[in-house]
C-alpha cells in the first residue's frame, strides 16, 4: 500500500498508518538511539533544526534526506507547526496564514477553491517530524562527542600530555596527526572548540618556529584558519616578526592550499588591535600575494589575495609604493576583464588606493589597458564598480588630457558617460560623469565627438 493517497483533484495526502509501518522516519532505530533519546531532555523542534543547521548537518544533508511529506510546499523547508486545509494539503502554519492574509482563497498546491478556510493542526505529522529530527539530533550529538574526543586525543598526543604520558609525536607521526586534526576541523566546525579547550592553539603557534618543516607548518596554519578560537595571547605570538616571516616563506614556497591559508592567517591577524601595519610592508609578502592573485586555477586564492592586498593598501599607506613597485597596477588592470564578479570590486578598490599616490597614477596612465578596461566596466557590474572605474578614468584623463581623453572617447567612454548621467546612480556619480564628459569634449573635435557618441550608442 502506498504511503500517499491521491486526491481526485490532484495532490497527495499522507497515509499515516502506512507511513509508520514502512518506517518513514528513516528506517529502524540504530542501537542506543531510543535509549539516548529517552535520557535527553525534550528540545523545542525549531531549536534542534537550527542547531543541526548551524553545525553543518542541515536538513537534507548527510546520509538521510528529509521525507518529502515533512516539507512545506510553500517555503520548501521542514515544517514545525503543520496545519491541514480542507483540501487535505498540509502547510507550515505561518506560511499558509500569510497566503490567506494576501487575499488568496485557493489551495497553493492544487489551486482548488477553498470552501472552508479553517486550519486544522496536524498533530500526528508534527509528532512524526519531531521524532525524526530527535533521532537525527541524538546521532549528531553522539558523533560530535566522538569527534571532539578524537580531536582532544590528537592534541594531547602532539603535546605529549596523553594518558598514559608519552613523548610528543615527532616526524611523520606528527604530520599525520596534524593532517587528521585538520580534516576533523574542516569537516566538523564544532571540533574547533574542542581543539582550543585541549590547548591546541598554544601547540599550533609553537609549531611555527625556525626549525619547523613546511609540512608541519602548512598543517598548523590550515588548522589555525579553520575557525579555531584565537585569543589575544595567541594572536600576539603569531604577530611576532619571526612567525610572520615563516608564514611568508610558506606563502612563496608552499602548495596552492598552503598559500591560500597563509594569506587568510595574515588577514585574520590584521584585524587584531595590536597589529603593526609595518609587518606587512614586505616585498616578499606582496610578491607572493600577487602571484596568488594571478593564478586563475585557484579562484579561492584570487579572492583571498585581493582581500589581503586591499587591506594592506587601506591600513598602511607606505606599503602602496611597494605594491606599485612590483608592477601590481598593470597586472591588476590586465586581470580586470577575467576576474569573477565578486573579485572586480576589491581589485578596483586596490587600484583606487594606488591612484592616490603619484607613482600609482603614473602606472595607471602608462598601462595601455587602463582606459579600455575601465570603460568596459562602466554600468556593468555594480554602482561601486562604476564609481571606481570612473575615478580611474578621471585620474588618467586629468594627467594627460590631450593624450588620454581622445583615447577614452575612441574606447566608447562618451556613450557610457551619457548612460551614467541618465541612470538612477547617485548624484555625485552623475556629477563626476558630467565633468569627465566636458573634459573629453574639450580635447576632441566637436563634430567628431558628437558623431562618436551617436555611433557608439547605435552599436550598443
Amino acid at each position: 500500500m502506498p504511503q500517499y493517497q491521491e486526491l481526485p483533484c490532484g495532490g497527495q495526502v499522507l497515509d499515516i498508518d502506512t507511513a509508520l509501518k514502512d518506517g518513514i522516519l528513516g528506517g529502524a532505530p540504530e542501537p542506543g538511539d531510543l535509549a539516548d533519546a529517552g535520557k535527553q531532555q525534550p528540545l523545542e523542534l525549531r531549536k534542534m533544526m537550527d542547531e543541526l543547521d548551524a553545525a553543518g548537518d542541515a536538513p537534507g544533508g548527510g546520509d538521510e534526506t528529509v521525507p518529502a511529506v515533512f516539507i512545506c510546499p510553500i517555503s520548501l523547508e521542514p515544517m514545525v507547526d503543520p496545519v491541514t486545509l480542507c483540501t487535505g494539503q498540509t502547510y507550515e502554519r505561518g506560511n499558509i496564514s500569510r497566503w490567506l492574509a494576501l487575499g488568496h482563497r485557493t489551495c497553493p498546491t492544487t489551486m482548488q477553491e477553498l470552501w472552508d478556510e479553517s486550519l486544522t493542526p496536524n498533530a500526528t505529522l508534527r509528532q512524526l517530524i519531531a521524532a525524526w529530527f530527535s533521532r537525527r539530533y541524538t546521532r549528531f550529538k553522539k558523533r560530535s562527542a566522538d569527534f571532539h574526543g578524537r580531536a582532544a586525543d590528537l592534541v594531547h598526543g602532539l603535546r605529549g600530555t596523553a594518558v598514559p604520558r608519552r613523548q610528543p609525536l615527532k616526524g611523520q607521526a606528527r604530520v599525520a596527526a596534524l593532517r587528521e586534526l585538520r580534516t576533523l576541523a574542516a569537516t566538523h566546525q564544532s571540533v574547533t572548540k574542542a581543539i582550543a579547550e585541549a590547548g591546541g592553539v598554544t601547540l599550533l603557534t609553537s609549531l611555527l618556529g625556525p626549525f619547523t618543516s613546511h609540512a608541519v607548518g602548512s598543517e598548523a596554519v590550515a588548522i589555525l584558519v579553520s575557525g579555531v578560537p584565537l585569543d589575544a595571547d595567541a594572536k600576539s605570538v603569531l604577530m611576532q616578526p619571526a612567525k610572520v616571516s615563516l608564514v611568508v616563506d610558506m606563502l612563496n614556497e608552499g602548495a596552492a592550499d598552503t598559500k591560500i591559508n597563509c594569506v587568510r592567517l595574515i588577514r585574520i591577524l590584521m584585524d587584531e588591535r595590536g597589529f603593526r601595519p609595518e609587518t606587512v610592508a614586505s616585498l616578499s609578502l606582496l610578491v607572493g600575494v600577487m602571484r596568488l592573485v594571478r593564478d586563475k586555477r585557484h579562484p579561492d586564492g584570487v579572492v583571498a589575495g585581493l582581500e589581503l592586498l586591499n587591506s594592506i593598501c587601506a591600513v598602511h599607506r607606505p606599503a602602496r609604493s611597494m605594491v606599485v613597485s612590483i608592477g601590481a597596477v598593470a597586472q591588476l588592470v590586465e586581470l580586470l576583464p577575467e576576474l569573477a564578479t565578486e573579485c572586480v570590486e576589491p581589485a578596483l578598490d586596490i587600484l583606487d588606493a594606488l591612484s592616490a599616490i603619484p607613482e600609482g597614477r603614473a602606472a595607471l596612465k602608462d598601462c595601455p589597458r587602463t582606459i579600455p578596461n575601465a570603460v568596459r566596466l562602466l554600468m556593468r557590474v555594480s554602482e561601486p564598480c562604476t564609481r571606481r572605474a570612473l575615478s580611474m578614468l578621471w585620474v588618467v584623463c586629468r594627467m594627460a588630457p590631450e593624450e588620454c581623453a581622445p583615447a577614452a572617447v575612441e574606447a566608447g567612454l562618451a556613450a557610457k558617460l551619457l548612460l551614467v548621467i541618465q541612470s538612477g546612480c547617485a548624484p555625485e556619480l552623475k556629477q563626476k560623469a558630467s565633468e569627465l564628459l566636458k573634459l573629453c569634449r574639450l580635447n576632441y573635435t566637436d563634430t567628431l565627438f558628437i558623431s562618436k557618441c551617436k555611433l557608439t550608442r547605435t552599436i550598443q
